[in-house]
């Protein structure tokens, strides 16, 4: 080779250095705003489940319904996210996680502006199962463009980031959209989240790298992870282990107004304290993961479920000790997010989001369960501390379901290793 060829491969050779350096370092510029935007289409997510709950007798009343009947939209939801999980995700999973985050975000805000002009509770129904139909794909999606986003061994804590959108509903977003609805009407309030996501919608285009489609199979394939024992464990740990946490908050309002002695306008309040430490319980779960296993870190922390569950049962008497548990609890129950997550992600390879999405179905299974058995002491006259004991129940039985799937996860080694193979 003669000099004039070796300066001329060696510039070529810089020059491509040059070009992917550059084309990391511009990725890594996008890597955090990216995520970020996933943060704030979380709390699009959030805002539309959770804002229910506050407004609810304001819908009772405007629509002349009553409260009980009002409640159907909060189960239809539920009911919409358990349909659209697999269904979203059949129709959009050969396509780029960034243009499908777009069109979750797109239909979010259609259907909640929808939902405000429905005149009819009829037609708040049909809409609120619309609304629930992207939340499990938006989350399923988002969760696999997290950890890809993310460093090596950090991709737990890139998660958890989306979630912390979750997290910004609870502590911002609810209390700030209760008030518009009771100050201006709870139209005002869905109208409201429409445009925050469009904003979401928007910041996916600018500012989510276009990375490629994770699905490696298609869909057909991709429901083999239907015949795995341990995604249908890992399934187990969500609808029915995290079933704990609505066992809990699902009765918080009597739980503090009739046993700890809080006044009834202090609820929000405590809410908003409950919504703080599941922020900061859902950073420290991304982290905890990172640095040991998903699996170990679900597992020890519905241990510190059932822990905390039973002291709320004893300390709630009392006003200041009552209120510490509601931040502990609230910390400890959204630290598992994030782990289970990664856990699917992990035990699902070549159908990521399907397995993904199927999670956020089964969390919302968990929602009606824990609320569902919670509420049954109370009706035998148990009294408001009883839904703890239930909770901490079904945290048990998450732990020992985490317990068959270690089990589970360490046959193929046992089956696979060869004599004399260390």
């Amino acid at each position: 080779m003669n000099a004039c060829t070796s300066g001329h491969f060696l510039s070529s050779y810089t020059n491509l250095l040059y070009e992917q350096q550059m084309n990391q370092t511009s990725f890594l510029k996008t890597m955090k705003p990216g995520l970020l935007t996933l943060t704030l289409g979380g709390m699009v997510v959030g805002m539309t489940e959770f804002m229910m709950m506050g407004v609810l007798p304001d819908v009772a009343n405007d629509l002349s319904v009553s409260i009980p009947t009002a409640g159907h939209l909060i189960a239809i939801y539920a009911l919409g996210v358990v349909i659209g999980a697999p269904l979203m995700t059949a129709l959009t999973s050969k396509y780029r996680p960034r243009y499908v985050l777009m069109g979750m975000m797109g239909l979010f805000a259609l259907f909640n502006t929808l939902f405000a002009l429905a005149p009819s509770f009829g037609l708040l129904l049909v809409t609120r199962l619309f609304a629930g139909l992207p939340h499990g794909a938006f989350f399923g999606m988002g969760a696999v463009a997290a950890a890809r986003l993310s460093e090596p061994g950090r991709e737990a804590r890139s998660v958890s980031m989306m979630f912390a959108g979750l997290t910004v509903a609870n502590i911002v977003g609810v209390p700030f959209g209760t008030w518009m609805s009771h100050e201006i009407g709870w139209r005002y309030a869905f109208f409201t989240i429409a445009a925050i996501a469009v904003i979401a919608a928007l910041s996916i285009n600018r500012w989510m790298p276009n990375i490629a489609s994770s699905q490696t199979e298609g869909f057909g394939k991709s429901m083999r992870v239907f015949r795995q024992a341990d995604f249908w464990l890992i399934i187990g740990i969500s609808s029915i282990g995290t079933g704990g946490l609505f066992a809990w908050i699902s009765y918080i309002a009597p739980l503090m107004t009739e046993v700890a002695g809080f006044s009834a306008g202090s609820v929000s309040s405590i809410m908003i304290v409950a919504g703080v430490g599941m922020a900061v319980g859902n950073f420290i779960g991304g982290r905890l993961a990172d640095r040991y296993s998903p699996l170990k870190t679900t597992g020890s922390l519905l241990i510190a479920m059932i822990a905390a569950l039973l002291v709320v049962s004893v300390v709630s008497y009392f006003k200041a000790p009552a209120l510490v548990m509601t931040f502990v609890t609230g910390a400890i129950a959204f630290a598992v997010i994030a782990p289970m997550q990664m856990l699917m992600i992990s035990s699902a390879k070549g159908a990521e989001m399907l397995a993904s999405s199927v999670l956020q179905a089964s969390a919302n299974m968990g929602n009606a369960l824990g609320a569902y058995l919670g509420g049954l002491p109370i009706a035998a006259g148990f009294g408001y501390t009883s839904p703890e004991y239930v909770g901490a129940g079904l945290a048990l039985t998450g732990f020992m379901l985490c317990l068959a799937l270690a089990k589970v996860k360490k046959q193929p080694a046992a089956v696979t290793q060869q004599p004399g193979v260390a």
